[in-house]
């Protein structure tokens, strides 16, 4: 098994849902972020504790060779990955890089509208003319290299 697999396998079977992981040049660190949609005020210290020690004893029997293990909340700037996790994240700011420009540009950011159809919508900021409107864009879901939430602070 492979270790995204492992990781997957794990982390949801503890409750959790396995957010994105980390890998040092040469593999000797292993970064795991994890969630708990469900749970609120997010991930703790017993969660990352608990992840850990499960995942601790799944290399060992697994031979996983790494040196460190690392479990975190993915934090309030969060990767997207999932077309699931577009949709649920609607509204909220986000920076996306394209692999390959759509209309000569290759990083957006926006209020994230959802996902449909292999399609991410994106509403863009206005040109910064008053009353301006603002611009809404599809970008396609197989051509985002990166994606980030943007934090609000209100």
């Amino acid at each position: 098994m492979d270790l995204n697999s492992l990781l997957e396998t794990t982390v949801v079977g503890l409750g959790y849902e396995l957010v994105d992981v980390e890998m040092s040049p040469r593999g000797r660190t292993i970064r795991v972020f994890i969630d708990a949609p469900g749970k609120d005020g997010g991930i703790d210290v017993e969660d990352c504790a608990k992840v850990s020690n499960q995942l601790s004893r799944v290399f060992e029997v697994e031979n996983v060779d790494y040196d460190r293990l690392e479990i975190s909340s993915p934090g309030m700037d969060r990767v997207v990955k999932k077309e699931a996790d577009f949709a649920r994240f609607a509204g909220h700011d986000i920076q996306i890089k394209l692999r390959i420009p759509h209309n000569n540009r290759r990083n957006f950011q926006g209020e994230l509208l959802g996902c449909a159809d292999g399609k991410v919508g994106l509403r863009l900021p206005g040109s910064g003319k008053p009353d301006a409107a603002p611009d809404d864009v599809e970008l396609e879901f197989n051509n985002i290299e990166k994606a980030r939430l943007v934090p609000r602070f209100d």
